[in-house]
């Protein structure tokens, strides 16, 4: 009888552990039919990698105190339809110090080691309004990529795909070549920042399944 109920318990733990592993993988990676929607995507990983943090609707990404352009980025996520707010989105977003790069304190994981520190997770609530405040990054030093902010996004039932990164319209290395490469995956990338009381404003509105291959026709709404 001790054995009976010494095992069942840890029978139980070890089950409750593997299953919630096994849903947690499959629910990052693909929808509830099977489909994986948007294409390869390197590193979407990372969109879950905010530990035990609660997510909110903004964030304030690590070097907002430090020298540089403080800047807020916001706007809101929509479903397909373009005007129905998008509930339980997360946004994932990274970008460049202002030398243009990745930047590193060295005890990064996962995708952090590559992505560097300068990161961050939002998550929506029924309003679809989002917002971040961090330094306007620098372009990659010595090259002729526009500066930008990347993104992931992650809706529920859905696996975690790319759009279009965040751009500023008003960037010299944002060429017209540049411009046609963009395929503007949640609706367009580029936008122009405004200024109050020293804060740079960039509003940017994402189309959830937008020139998303894959994407449900179910979520077409």
């Amino acid at each position: 009888m001790k054995t009976f109920k010494i095992s069942i318990p840890l029978i139980i733990l070890s089950f409750t552990s593997f299953t919630s592993f096994t849903s947690f993988t499959s629910f990052a990676q693909t929808t509830t039919d099977g489909t994986h929607v948007g294409g390869a995507c390197e590193g979407c990983e990372a969109v879950f990698e905010f530990g035990t943090a609660r997510l909110n609707s903004s964030c304030t990404l690590p070097d907002y105190n430090q020298q540089g352009p403080k800047m807020e980025v916001s706007g809101t996520i929509f479903q397909r339809d373009g005007k129905t707010p998008a509930d339980g989105v997360i946004l994932y977003i990274y970008h460049t110090d202002q030398t243009g790069e990745y930047p590193a304190t060295g005890d990064e994981k996962g995708w952090g080691k590559r992505h560097g520190y300068l990161r961050g997770w939002i998550k929506t609530d029924r309003s679809g309004k989002y917002a971040f405040y961090t330094l306007k990054p620098a372009p990659y030093p010595g090259r002729e990529a526009p500066a930008h902010i990347h993104a992931t996004v992650k809706e529920p039932l859905l696996n975690a795909y790319w759009i279009d990164e965040y751009l500023f319209e008003d960037d010299p290395l944002l060429t017209p070549k540049e411009r046609s490469l963009q395929k503007k995956r949640g609706g367009n990338g580029i936008a122009t920042t405004t200024k109050s009381n020293g804060m740079l404003l960039l509003k940017r509105d994402i189309i959830l399944g937008l020139n998303i291959p894959d994407y449900p026709a179910g979520n077409k709404k």
